[in-house]
């Protein structure tokens, strides 16, 4: 796809450029430091919380439906330390839904678990949760109306391949089932021109969902207005793409939790409350 090109849902479906974003800090642990024990003490319902995520870890499976934590009504001190426990994930993301609504998407520390805000209007907060899965149950949505189709007019002077590209395309997505592997198109390999690449993202679109995985380097993941088709482009250091494909299937892999993480994370979250909250 285009460099640096993708969706920026604000709630309107809006589009505008991917500018670099630098790499985070690390943070020191909130829960050891002194302030945060008598917090600790307080937020009896984050207390209680914790175990029920890793109940809900230690049975969930790669690919089955998550499940879901209101924590709108919880005490602000509550929400504040529940954001300390979870932190900063590898994957962050924004999916446009139906009626206005925005769900902005964080991955904790411990891959899969997720914390979703839904707003509204000018950012208003509808709704603040927790969801244990693969990937927040919003990508899906926002992406199940998409048509399994292309429509696109002749291609401009100076295209050279963007036709059987669109063409393979088309056929994959109208085919494509949720238990077929990925099917990739490496653009990067591709005798492609400016003007194919110009023609391909206009023809595609930009859909409602927007996905950056930090796990190894940056890697930003972009729907298309097609179902199943997916911009998935590989950045260094310097925000130069050195990988750019496209990929036909449900969501892409480097998004997506792996059922070992469940485990693994079902581990962390009682640890942390062994050591803090008991």
């Amino acid at each position: 796809m285009i460099a640096g090109f993708g969706a920026a849902p604000d709630g309107e479906g809006a589009v505008r450029p991917l500018g670099a974003q630098p790499p985070r800090a690390r943070k020191p642990n909130f829960l050891a430091s002194n302030s945060a024990e008598e917090l600790i003490r307080q937020c009896r319902r984050t207390a209680l919380l914790l175990p029920a995520l890793a109940d809900a870890l230690a049975v969930q499976k790669a690919g089955r439906p998550g499940r879901l934590f209101d924590v709108t009504t919880y005490p602000e001190d509550d929400r504040e330390l529940i954001t300390q426990i979870l932190g900063e994930g590898e994957v962050s993301g924004v999916a446009v839904l139906g009626h206005g609504i925005t769900a902005q998407m964080q991955e904790a520390v411990m891959a899969g678990v997720w914390r979703i805000r839904f707003t509204a209007g000018e950012g208003r907060l509808v709704a603040d949760c927790i969801e244990v899965g693969s990937i927040p149950a919003a990508v899906r949505l926002a992406c199940s109306q998409l048509p399994a189709s292309i429509s696109h007019g002749a291609p401009p002077a100076g295209a050279m391949n963007v036709m059987p590209v669109l063409t393979e395309i088309g056929d994959r997505i109208t085919r494509h089932r949720d238990s077929d592997p990925a099917h990739v198109i490496t653009f990067s390999l591709l005798p492609m021109s400016p003007e194919d690449m110009t023609f391909l993202q206009n023809s595609l679109g930009v859909g409602p969902v927007r996905l950056t995985s930090r796990g190894y380097g940056t890697c930003r993941i972009v729907a298309t207005a097609a179902r199943h088709a997916w911009s998935v482009q590989f950045y260094n250091a310097t925000d130069t793409i050195i990988l750019d494909t496209l990929e036909i299937c449900g969501i892409p892999s480097i998004a997506i939790a792996a059922e070992e993480d469940f485990h693994d994370s079902e581990m962390r979250l009682r640890e942390m409350e062994e050591a803090y909250f008991k």
